[in-house]
């Protein structure tokens, strides 16, 4: 099996939160699947808007950081998309967009229990692969169905409930010291960016205790 959502309550639980903008958490994605299957995780995915961590936690949109700050992260990209052995662009055309719709879907379906992995892994792709616009509740219908899920997850995702559990996200993001996408939590310890996957790695294969911020 490739992923374990909600499922044995016994075994290792993480949660991450994210957002559909983030190349960074798209980099990672197939790598936290393989760590899923690997430590067999109960992986709760909470999607949390950026535009609202970012003033919250002392963080900078894109178009406000440093000019070479940004030129770094274009070198960056490059060099995990070798890593990670990914095609995709680095300026993809609809980007940025508007995540909201995207990732309430992603609530609605974790508020009914059911997986939103492949749902993530196609927003993923449509955005920085195929180039497509998923702020468009067209190419939200295609993805869903493209994945096998039902087209009725695009209402189910602006309801109220989808909204507030969005919110909840944001609140709980901030109360766990979350100031980025791709951010893991586990057992309370945050390890921030995709390239730290192999420390939480290390952290699930040694069974550790949960390192703390004021060791």
């Amino acid at each position: 099996m490739a992923a374990f959502f909600g499922e044995d309550p016994m075994s290792r639980h993480l949660t991450v939160y994210f957002s559909l903008l983030s190349p960074w958490a798209y980099i990672g994605h197939g790598e936290l699947q393989g760590l899923a299957a690997k430590h067999e995780l109960r992986v709760d995915y909470r999607p949390v808007a950026l535009s609202q961590v970012f003033p919250e936690s002392g963080g900078l949109p894109l178009s406000k950081r440093h000019p070479a700050r940004q030129r770094y992260r274009i070198l960056e990209l490059q060099r995990w998309r070798e890593k990670r052995g990914l095609d995709f662009h680095l300026h993809p055309q609809f980007w940025p967009f508007d995540p909201a719709p995207a990732d309430r879907i992603i609530c609605a379906m974790v508020l009914a229990g059911a997986d939103p992995q492949k749902f993530i892994a196609a927003a993923f792709a449509a955005t920085f692969q195929r180039q497509r616009d998923l702020a468009d509740p067209k190419v939200l219908v295609e993805t869903l169905e493209e994945t096998g899920y039902e087209p009725h997850w695009l209402q189910r995702g602006e309801s109220g409930e989808a909204e507030t559990s969005y919110q909840r996200n944001l609140a709980l993001a901030l109360e766990s010291g979350v100031f980025g996408s791709p951010s893991y939590v586990l057992d309370g310890e945050v390890f921030w960016g995709q390239d730290r996957l192999d420390l939480l790695d290390d952290a699930l294969t040694s069974g550790r205790k949960p390192y703390q911020p004021d060791a």
